[in-house]
């Protein structure tokens, strides 16, 4: 074992154990968890390099494995290689300017989310009457509030923070002095605001595969 200088340490999000960018060719996603907490377990023991995550998104990200029929191999890893830690809520502080910008982003949401349900109003009376095509069952009107749906919910809701356990993360990170490892493009905009270095989801595999292939190099860079 080489000698272990890197205190890095880094808080990670759902969507990084989810994303299909971490698996290689037809590699489904129970042996790509596998082999990300593989690498996450090497880079705990050779460069003590930590990995965390706030107990909401530990609770989600396990319901979601359940629900995909993941393994207990995966589950057990993860609870022994990626630390759960309670963000200190009462202890972390936020810049009032950061609260203020969320104010009126979300605000701003509104007002398009408005519009978009008024554009929605109008097609629908324009169209009351009428089917679709290949949906018998499903009038113009219904077709409508499908699509009122989806893009409210993408107006509303895309490229913002829009949960506690997005929070927590942000939070955790900024307690830790870690790195977000995130998919989430609402995440990373706020990582950037909160000054928080973060990294793809899709490059933290090759990124402890090069710590690893530091030490050992044979080994890591022939299975990258």
């Amino acid at each position: 074992m080489v000698d272990r200088p890197l205190k890095q340490r880094f808080v990670l999000d759902t969507s990084l154990f989810l994303t299909p960018e971490i698996r290689g060719d037809d590699e489904d996603l129970e042996a790509a968890c596998l082999d990300l907490l593989d690498l996450i377990s090497e880079a705990k023991l050779v460069h003590n390099i930590s990995c965390y995550m706030p107990p909401s998104i530990q609770a989600e990200l396990t319901t979601m494995l359940e629900d995909r029929t993941i393994s207990d191999d995966v589950l057990t890893k993860l609870d022994t290689w990626v630390i759960t830690k309670s963000p200190a809520h009462h202890e972390v502080r936020i810049p009032a300017d950061l609260v203020y910008e969320f104010i009126d982003e979300m605000s701003e949401r509104v007002d398009r989310g408005l519009r978009v349900s008024e554009k929605a109003v109008r097609k629908a009376e324009e169209s009351r009457a009428e089917t679709v095509e290949e949906h018998d069952h499903m009038t113009e009107v219904d077709k409508v509030i499908s699509d009122l749906r989806d893009e409210y919910r993408d107006t509303l809701r895309q490229g913002v923070l829009d949960s506690r356990e997005d929070f927590d993360l942000l939070i955790l990170a900024q307690e830790l002095d870690a790195g977000v490892v995130t998919e989430d493009q609402g995440i990373i905009n706020w990582a950037e605001d909160f000054g928080l270095r973060y990294l793809k989801g899709r490059n933290f595999p090759p990124l402890l595969r090069e710590y690893l292939a530091a030490g050992n190099p044979d080994r890591w860079r022939d299975e990258s």
